[in-house]
């Protein structure tokens, strides 16, 4: 297997890739918008709401962990999901950078 090479790209590079990542699973995205509209913590609905099996939806979440979209309290034998906000709020700020990169429109190619 070859290796991946991250460390030859920046840090902003890595970041926009990872949040991309996790964005390209319509499953993500779903579990994403229904945090923002419970605007609270989930301990376990995730199953019915979203339509997918358990370990479906725990490898999900864990994605979305794993980048800090996402954070989790241990509550008795569950863990309860939420937005983390400032995380968020950075990853809005990174990629608004990327897209909002506008071509001059002198610029002529082919």
């Amino acid at each position: 297997m070859g290796l991946t090479k991250t460390e030859i790209f920046t840090l902003e590079q890595n970041q926009i890739s990872s949040i991309a990542k996790v964005f390209g699973h319509p499953a993500r995205v779903a579990i994403l918008q229904h945090l923002f509209k419970i605007d609270s913590c989930i301990c376990g609905d995730l199953v019915d709401e979203i339509g997918l099996a358990q370990p479906t939806i725990s490898q999900h979440l864990k994605e979305l962990k794993k980048i800090g979209l996402i954070k989790g309290n241990i509550t008795g034998t569950s863990i309860c999901y939420c937005i983390d906000k400032e995380n968020w709020s950075n990853m809005k700020t990174t990629l608004t950078a990327f897209l909002d990169q506008d071509l001059d429109d002198s610029n002529t190619c082919c």
